[in-house]
């Protein structure tokens, strides 16, 4: 398993209670494909570096965890297709 730094932003117009799931439904997933999450941090709202989709803000979140290579890229899939989420990065530590 390799340790991952997954930085990923979640549009400024998603309630807190769907903040808090999304967050939620992603430390699920990577423990139910048999990963560990060491760590997240919320960073808040940050102001983007360029528009995206036409906002100029975004709720940041920092995971740190560890994976299987195949099952990153499964994730990262999963997380482009998800409503509410802006973009998404996975860094190998």
């Amino acid at each position: 398993m390799n340790k991952y730094e997954l930085m990923f932003i979640i549009a400024q117009d998603v309630t807190d209670e769907k903040k808090e799931e999304l967050i939620e439904r992603f430390k699920k997933y990577v423990e139910a494909h048999k990963g560990v999450v060491e760590g997240v941090e919320k960073l808040g709202m940050k102001k983007l570096a360029y528009p995206i989709n036409f906002k100029n803000e975004g709720y940041y979140v920092l995971m740190n965890l560890q994976m299987l290579p195949e099952e990153v890229d499964a994730m990262n899939k999963l997380m482009t297709i998800t409503d509410g989420i802006v973009r998404q990065m996975f860094v190998r530590k």
